[in-house]
């Protein structure tokens, strides 16, 4: 599995309505393409930039070959409309990440019992 991060800096007399737009229009549109499994928003803190925020936008993707088709079909009208929307008011970097490991399963079996080693230290805290 891979992770599209997007990662924009967005300025501070935009941010709020940014942030509503990303949630109710375009984060549902890259959803709807059917190319990612879901996603996850998050907001920077304790950054240096006190004239914006930064948030990260991680789509979780199956593999290359969706990813690809997501980039040259679906995204350059999704950029388009977000360049127009907020010109000049915004920074964005685009980065792919191989997930290697990760504990976000529908597996609810105890941390302790995958990984035996911890339980020795406060297996009282897991139960």
């Amino acid at each position: 599995m891979l992770l599209y991060n997007v990662t924009v800096t967005i300025d501070l007399d935009v941010h709020e309505n940014w942030l509503q737009w990303m949630r109710e229009t375009h984060i549902p549109d890259v959803m709807i393409t059917g190319m990612f499994i879901s996603y996850r928003l998050c907001r920077l803190i304790g950054h240096e930039h006190t004239d914006a925020e930064i948030y990260a936008v991680q789509y979780a993707v199956q593999d290359m070959p969706h990813l690809l088709r997501y980039q040259n079909e679906f995204a350059p009208d999704l950029q388009r409309q977000h360049k127009e929307r907020y010109d000049g008011k915004y920074a964005v970097f685009r980065t792919v990440m191989e997930v290697v490991d990760q504990n976000e399963d529908y597996d609810y079996t105890p941390t302790f019992q995958k990984f035996p080693r911890i339980a020795r230290y406060d297996r009282a805290r897991w139960l």
